[in-house]
């Protein structure tokens, strides 16, 4: 993976506003990359595994964003999930959320976490927010060649 290919994005979160402020906030930073969006952690998984006519053609993501507060099953729980997974553990998985809570950071980074940001209130801060794990995630970082390369 290269800086200058497109990283193909799994957002998993349950919040459609927040899900329209993360494709805002990429294409306010100018990351043209490929974003699918799920509503939760069992839908993502479906969406990973590509069951289903929905996801029969899903594509394996370079980079996970999941929240943790969602209901059903958490972003939590989906991250214990997929790193339980052989065929799906190297993803990263960042965690994106308004949890403040230390147990949750803790819970995350012990479930194989690549990282914990705290969601910003204000609209600029997040862009600004987006625009630094972008640089670092979509730039910077060296990730493993996706299987569907």
């Amino acid at each position: 993976m290269t800086a200058e290919h497109a990283l193909r994005l799994l957002l998993i979160e349950d919040e459609p506003g927040d899900s329209r402020l993360m494709q805002l906030a990429l294409k306010k930073n100018g990351f043209d990359n490929e974003l699918h969006i799920v509503g939760d952690g069992v839908e993502a998984m479906r969406f990973l595994q590509r069951e289903g006519e929905r996801f029969r053609h899903a594509i394996r993501p370079d980079l996970i964003l999941l929240d943790i507060k969602m209901p059903g099953q958490s972003g939590l729980e989906f991250l214990q999930d997929i790193k339980r997974q052989p065929a799906l553990r190297s993803i990263p998985a960042i965690v994106i959320t308004t949890s403040m809570l230390e147990a949750d950071v803790q819970a995350a980074y012990r479930l194989g976490a690549a990282g914990y940001i705290l969601k910003p209130n204000d609209l600029t801060d997040f862009i600004q927010a987006i625009a630094r794990m972008g640089h670092y995630w979509f730039k910077l970082v060296r990730l493993p060649k996706n299987a569907n390369d």
